[in-house]
């Protein structure tokens, strides 16, 4: 009995502290979700905990690093355009293509999915236990989610027509203040606070953690007091979670070719890799927060979720498998 609980402990052990956390509020929101004045509340918490979030993203990214990053043109060009362009098209063309299976709003889940940006830390992660080139992954995966305050939500309002959150003087105006404006603050404040969070590396990355966490919370709260659970047949979830699998192959294996095809080097192409196919809760759970109220924040974010979860499952196995097996560079 001992043994087996010691084989438990390991498991969960294993599994990423993000995924955990994830997984813990979609649970509490299903059991407690937050609904009436509790939901006002939880919703200013959020709007707090975002702002803290975005603040502590503008005072760790060095502006040295931001400089030295945009000179890597050949690399960050295509990522961008990859990211946002592409993704953000076969995104929209999977909410056309399920939309008769699905409900609508989670139907646009896949469109909002693919306007997102690339994830920091795993993408990060996943690149150097791979043997790529990790300076060039922080960079890109730092500068994407910069462009994807300014980029994703015009992107997704664009692509979305009358579906999507529209991006009036109003919408613009949360995004500024939750988003914007903390980050800014960040940046200015850098020399003065890098090294406080320097040596509170720990404190600061839970703050994170937390801070998406909370905002997941209250999105699927919301949906889940609009019968998230019930609304969602059994059919629609397999619909879903097909419709999740295939867009992260063409992730990976569309990132791969590319990133083969205008001829990186190895390095690179991994860094290439993992920025390409990954797609940020980070960036998507606040701003979902921001565009829509709690009942379609849930329902939207449901693609985003799963694809969040299974780019991690996928990754760890193919960055040891890179790791072991180095491929030739593109021009070899």
């Amino acid at each position: 009995m001992a043994r087996h609980r010691r084989v438990v402990r390991r498991l969960f052990s294993s599994i990423d502290l993000m995924v955990r956390l994830l997984v813990l509020a979609i649970i509490l929101a299903s059991i407690f979700p937050a609904t009436g004045a509790t939901r006002e509340v939880a919703q200013d918490v959020s709007s707090a905990a975002i702002f803290v979030l975005f603040f502590l993203n503008g005072l760790r990214l060095s502006r040295a690093e931001v400089v030295r990053g945009i000179g890597h043109w050949r690399f960050l060009v295509p990522l961008a355009l990859w990211c946002f362009l592409v993704m953000a098209l076969a995104g929209k063309a999977f909410e056309l293509a399920l939309a008769p299976a699905l409900s609508p709003l989670v139907a646009l889940g896949f469109l909002y999915l693919g306007a997102m940006p690339s994830t920091v830390q795993s993408a990060t992660a996943y690149s150097s236990l791979a043997g790529g080139n990790v300076a060039s992954s922080v960079v890109a995966a730092a500068l994407l989610n910069v462009a994807g305050v300014f980029v994703a939500a015009p992107l997704f309002a664009l692509l979305g027509g009358g579906g999507a959150a529209e991006m009036d003087a109003s919408g613009l105006g949360k995004v500024m203040l939750i988003l914007v404006l903390p980050f800014a603050l960040g940046q200015a404040l850098q020399t003065r606070l890098a090294r406080w969070v320097g040596d509170h590396r720990s404190l600061v990355s839970w703050m994170d953690r937390l801070s998406i966490a909370i905002a997941v919370y209250v999105a699927f709260s919301g949906a889940v007091e609009q019968g998230l659970w019930t609304v969602i047949g059994a059919r629609e979830w397999l619909v879903l979670l097909a419709g999740v699998v295939l867009l992260l192959a063409i992730a990976f294996a569309g990132s791969w070719i590319t990133a083969r095809a205008i001829r990186l080097d190895r390095g690179d192409r991994i860094a290439f890799l993992f920025a390409g196919a990954h797609k940020s809760i980070a960036m998507g759970a606040p701003l979902a927060a921001v565009l829509f109220p709690p009942e379609v924040a849930g329902m939207v974010l449901l693609p985003l979720l799963i694809y969040h979860l299974l780019q991690l499952v996928v990754s760890a196995p193919l960055a040891t498998r890179l790791a072991r097996h180095p491929l030739p560079d593109a021009s070899d």
